[in-house]
């Protein structure tokens, strides 16, 4: 949990207005990391995919879509994808992978999103929330753009998996507050100070329940078998096949 005390030349601080402008920096470096690392390709990635399920025909939602590997899945499952993201950069990796007729938008999730009512079968928000302070209004959002009995997949970063590494590095316990935490990433040689915005589980579902969604799913996935060996030192203190990483929720629409 790094904590900077002084910017680098290339330093960017990121609130929910300047996010999007550090992924710009990051866009390419954090693309190529992605695409084979174990966090993303082998964990976070296939969990959502199990969780979505047969998605043939569904019109889905790939909110914060990045560069686009998830929407690519998708869509070579026979989903109808549209996908939005802040981040011009990681929408110009998303068009190079995609090819020029998918469905990419610049949208921010803080706001309101360019879509007519009960327009999607599937929301998938897969490691976005977090970087949001308030999640009534972009949950009200992501609920409206849903047909009724509509499904919402989030991913977020694990609430007792943050509070475990807070606690090693000595830092004061603040599991049951919201709470506002800054890490520093390098990728692609740019640096950055990314900002997330921690909260305790029961925050978290009585947001999902505010906003008119009933919770049917929370998961705490494994990783794909084939990463013991492609990963043995990142995975040598792990004995089972699950970790502390991220937190994933299926949520359907009252």
């Amino acid at each position: 949990m790094a904590r900077m005390t002084t910017m680098p030349e290339n330093h960017v601080e990121t609130a929910h207005s300047s996010k999007s402008n550090a992924y710009d920096l990051i866009a390419e470096g954090y693309t190529a990391e992605n695409e084979t690392s174990l966090i993303h390709a082998y964990y976070a990635r296939p969990a959502m995919l199990e969780l979505a399920g047969d998605v043939t025909g569904r019109r889905i939602l790939d909110a914060g879509c990045g560069s686009g590997p998830l929407f690519a899945e998708l869509r070579d499952r026979g989903a109808l994808v549209t996908g939005i993201d802040a981040s011009t950069g990681m929408l110009e990796q998303a068009r190079r992978r995609l090819g020029a007729d998918a469905d990419l938008r610049v949208a921010d999730l803080a706001g309101p999103l360019p879509f007519p009512d009960d327009a999607f079968d599937d929301v998938i928000a897969s490691l976005v929330l977090h970087y949001l302070e308030d999640w009534g209004p972009t949950l009200a959002e992501l609920r409206r753009v849903l047909r009724p009995g509509g499904r919402l997949l989030i991913s977020v970063h694990h609430p007792f998996g943050i509070t475990l590494f807070q606690h090693m590095a000595g830092e004061k316990f603040t599991y049951f507050e919201t709470r506002s935490r800054t890490d520093e990433w390098t990728k692609g040689g740019q640096t950055v100070q990314m900002r997330f915005w921690d909260r305790p589980l029961h925050a978290m579902t009585e947001a999902f329940t505010a906003a008119g969604f009933r919770i049917s799913v929370i998961s705490e996935p494994p990783f794909v078998p084939e990463a013991r060996e492609l990963f043995p030192e990142e995975l040598r203190e792990i004995t089972g096949t699950r970790f502390l990483s991220f937190l994933f929720f299926v949520l359907e629409a009252n």
